[in-house]
C-alpha cells in the first residue's frame, strides 16, 4: 500500500462543521495573551499576536525573574526540554528527572505548588527519564486539570490550582499506561514511556509513546507505539488506534511475515497537534524496531513514518500519508506538525505542515490529507544488506525545497583550504556515498566502514519544532547540519536482531580539533512563503565558533559566519521572530543568546544574552500589562531554568 490519502466516512461531516466555524480553525490560542499547548495552540504554530515588544525595544529586554529546577530531582539536569504553559497567570511545567510538576507565578517567579510522584524502582526502566517536554491543561469553563506523563508511565490529572490528583481520574488520579497497548507487557519493566505531553482534544487526552532507541535494539521483540485515547474526566480509555494494523485492519498487508506480532516502536515520541474544530488530531509517527534494518519486517510498514489524522473522538482514521517507506534511515517525523491557512493558487487551503529530518517540508490539506503541491514517487538506491528489502521508490515533495542539502558528494566537502578538502576527500574513501535514502551498508574489517548519511539520523528538523506567521503565512523552519556514518554489523551476544548499528571506524569531522566535513552553514533558519512555496530568506543559527574562528588550519581565511549544528527554538509575535541559540553543537559559547529578528529579512535587530543556552522551548504572553518572554536554559554548569524576560 502506498501512500494513499484515506477518507472515514465521517470526514465530509466533519468538513462542513469545521469551515462553519471561525477562520481560527486549529483553535489557535495567539491572540489572547495565553499559552494553553506545548507549541502555544493546538496547532503548534508558536505564534503570539502581543506586540508590547518590538523592534524598537527588544534590545532593551531585562531579566524579570529567573526559576531553578536545582533541587526538584535527585541530582542537576543539564538539558531541560520543556516549554512551560501559562494559563491565568501562572505558568505550569515538569522539572528535573522525577518529572516533579510545578506551578510558579507568572509575575515573581514563586513557585506556587508542587507534585511529585514516586515510582521507585519502576522509573528505572524508563526510556526517556527527563524533565519531559511539559504538560497539558485542560479546562470545561469551571474544572481546570493538568496532566502529567511521568517518566514510567502514569499519566496524572492534577487540580490546576492546587496540585493535588484528581481522585475521579483513573486510581486516585493515576492511569497506568502500560495497561490496555494492545500487546501484554511487564508493567514494572517495560521500557516504554513518553516524554511529550497529551494532546487535548475536547475532552479527549490523545497519549503518544516513547520506547528505547532503535540503533541497536536489543531484539526484534519490542512493545509496539499504539496511540490511545483517554476520558479527560474519568481516564478510561475510549479508544486505540493501531500504529501497526492488526489482521483485518488496512495496512495490515504492509508488514510480512507476521511481523506485526513482534515488531514495535512505530510510537509518537514527539508532540502532537490538533483541529479543535474538526476534532482531528494529527500524529507524526515514527520507525518500527530498528531503525536502520527492516529485514525482520519487510513491507512498506504501515503507519510507520506516517503523518495520521484521526478523529479524535472516536480514534477512526480520516487519512494518512507515508513519507517513508519501510525506514531503515531513522527519519522519524520529529515536531509536531503544524497548522495554517494559506492561499494557493486563488484557494484557500486548511493546512498542516509536516517538517522532517530530511529537510522536507510535506504539505497537506488537512481535512482531505491531499497534498497541496504535488509529492512524487522518485527511483532511489537499493540495499545490498544480506535479509533487507528496500523501497523502489521514496516520496519528493515538489515544494518547498528542502531546507538543508540532501545526500553526499565531493561538492559538499568543506573547502577553506586546499588540505582541508584533501583530508575531506580521504574522510569519506571507505564510506558508501550518494543521494538521500541511499542505504545502510554492512562494516567490512579492511574495507566498507559504512553509509555516511546526510542529513544525518539527528535530521535537518527535530522536536524543537518551527514556527508560523498566520498574518502572512510564513513558515521559520529551525535546521541543522547533522551527518552520520551508519554502518551495520551483525552481533549475536547483542541482539538478536540479523543486523545492527555498529561502530564504524571512520569519522565525519576534520582538522584537529576537529569540526564537520561538509560546508556551512551548520545550523540555520530558513523562511518559507508557504502560498508559494518558495524560500524567502535563510541566515545562519549563530556567529562562527571561537574555537573554528581562530583555528590554527585557518589562519589567514575569511571564514563566513558558520552557525551550528543545532536547531534554535523558535518564537514568532505580531512584530518579530525570536530564536535560541539551541543545545549542544560543537563548539558552543558558555552562554546562550536569545536573537530578535526581523521577519521580513531575517536581519538580527537584538541580541539578549542568557545564563545558559535555550534547550527548551521559547514562549510568551500577557500579564498584568506586561509582555513577558520566558526562554528556557540549561548546561553542563546550569541546572534547567526558566528565564523571565520583560521591558524595563
Amino acid at each position: 500500500m502506498r501512500s494513499k490519502r484515506i477518507k472515514s466516512a465521517g470526514a465530509l461531516a466533519a468538513v462542513t462543521f469545521g469551515l462553519a466555524l471561525s477562520a481560527d480553525a486549529h483553535g489557535q490560542a495567539g491572540t489572547t495573551g495565553e499559552w494553553h499547548h506545548h507549541g502555544g495552540d493546538a496547532g503548534s504554530t508558536r505564534y503570539s499576536s502581543l506586540d508590547q515588544i518590538d523592534a524598537t525595544n527588544a534590545g532593551d529586554l531585562r531579566t524579570a525573574w529567573r526559576w531553578t529546577s536545582l533541587n526538584f530531582g535527585p541530582r542537576p539536569e543539564s538539558y531541560m526540554r520543556v516549554t512551560p504553559l501559562f494559563v491565568d497567570g501562572v505558568l505550569y511545567t515538569t522539572a528535573s528527572y522525577r518529572r516533579t510538576v510545578v506551578a510558579i507565578d507568572a509575575g515573581t517567579g514563586e513557585t506556587l505548588w508542587m507534585y511529585r510522584f514516586d515510582e521507585g524502582e519502576r522509573q528505572q526502566s524508563s526510556p526517556r527519564l527527563n524533565s519531559g517536554r511539559g504538560v497539558s491543561y485542560w479546562t470545561d469553563g469551571d474544572d481546570e486539570r493538568v496532566v502529567v506523563i511521568t517518566p514510567a508511565y502514569h499519566m496524572i490529572s492534577l487540580d490546576a490550582a492546587t496540585g493535588i490528583p484528581d481522585p475521579a481520574f483513573g486510581e486516585g488520579g493515576v492511569v497506568d499506561l502500560r495497561e490496555n497497548l494492545g500487546r501484554d507487557v511487564d508493567t514494572e519493566t517495560a521500557e516504554i514511556g513518553s516524554s511529550s505531553p497529551a494532546m487535548v482534544v475536547g475532552d479527549v487526552l490523545v497519549v503518544g509513546a516513547a520506547l528505547e532507541r532503535g540503533a541497536m535494539p536489543r531484539s526484534r521483540n519490542m512493545p509496539p507505539g499504539h496511540v490511545r485515547g483517554f476520558d479527560v474526566r474519568t481516564g478510561e480509555m475510549l479508544w486505540r488506534f493501531h500504529t501497526i494494523p492488526q489482521p483485518g485492519e488496512s495496512g495490515h498487508e504492509t508488514w510480512e511475515d507476521g511481523s506485526w506480532e513482534f515488531t514495535g516502536n512505530t510510537a509518537v515520541w514527539t508532540p502532537m497537534s490538533a483541529d479543535l474544530d474538526l476534532g482531528y488530531v494529527y500524529l507524526p509517527v515514527e520507525a518500527p524496531t530498528g531503525d536502520f534494518y527492516g529485514g525482520h519486517r519487510l513491507g512498506d510498514n504501515l503507519f510507520s513514518q506516517s503523518l495520521v489524522c484521526l478523529d479524535a473522538r472516536t480514534g477512526e482514521r480520516v487519512w494518512h500519508f507515508q513519507m517513508v517507506h519501510h525506514g531503515i534511515w531513522d527519519y522519524d517525523p520529529p515536531q509536531a506538525p503544524i497548522l495554517l491557512d494559506i492561499r494557493v493558487d486563488g484557494r484557500d487551503i486548511p493546512a498542516v505542515a509536516q517538517l522532517t529530518k530530511q529537510g522536507f517540508t510535506f504539505v497537506f490539506d488537512r481535512v482531505t490529507g491531499e497534498p497541496v503541491w504535488p509529492i512524487e514517487e522518485r527511483p532511489v538506491p537499493q540495499t545490498d544488506v544480506p535479509g533487507e528489502r528496500t523501497s523502489p521508490t521514496q516520496p519528493f515533495p515538489r515544494l518547498p525545497a528542502p531546507v538543508e542539502r540532501q545526500g553526499v558528494t565531493e561538492d559538499d566537502l568543506v573547502d577553506f583550504t586546499p588540505e582541508l578538502r584533501a583530508e575531506a576527500v580521504e574522510a569519506i574513501a571507505n564510506l558508501t556515498t550518494g543521494p538521500l535514502y541511499t542505504p545502510p551498508t554492512v562494516i567490512e574489517e579492511d574495507g566498507n566502514q559504512g553509509t555516511i548519511l546526510f542529513p544525518g539520523e539527528l535530521g535537518a528538523a527535530n522536536w524543537p519544532g518551527g514556527a508560523v506567521d498566520p498574518e502572512t503565512g510564513r513558515l521559520f523552519f529551525p535546521s541543522a547540519s547533522y551527518a552520520s556514518i551508519i554502518g551495520m554489523v551483525n552481533d549475536p551476544e547483542r541482539s538478536d536482531m540479523r543486523y545492527i548499528l555498529g561502530r564504524p571506524r571512520a569519522t565525519s569531522r576534520v582538522g584537529r580539533p576537529g569540526f564537520s566535513m561538509f560546508k556551512p552553514p551548520w545550523g540555520k533558519i530558513t523562511a518559507i512563503d508557504m502560498n508559494t512555496g518558495e524560500h524567502l530568506w535563510w541566515i545562519a543559527n549563530d556567529d562562527t565558533p571561537e574555537y573554528i574562528a581562530n583555528h590554527a588550519a585557518l589562519e589567514g581565511v575569511d571564514v563566513p559566519r558558520t552557525g551550528r549544528s543545532t536547531r534554535a527554538g523558535l518564537l514568532v509575535t505580531k512584530t518579530l521572530l525570536f530564536a535560541g541559540t539551541g543545545q549542544g553543537g560543537a563548539g558552543a559559547r558558555p552562554q546562550g543568546v536569545l536573537r530578535a529578528h526581523d521577519k521580513d529579512t531575517g536581519a538580527i535587530v537584538a541580541e539578549i544574552e542568557l545564563p545558559a543556552h535555550q534547550t527548551g522551548g521559547v514562549m510568551t504572553y500577557m500579564h498584568e500589562g506586561e509582555q513577558y518572554v520566558v526562554v528556557v536554559v540549561s548546561g553542563r554548569d546550569v541546572p534547567g531554568e526558566l528565564v523571565a524576560l520583560k521591558l524595563p
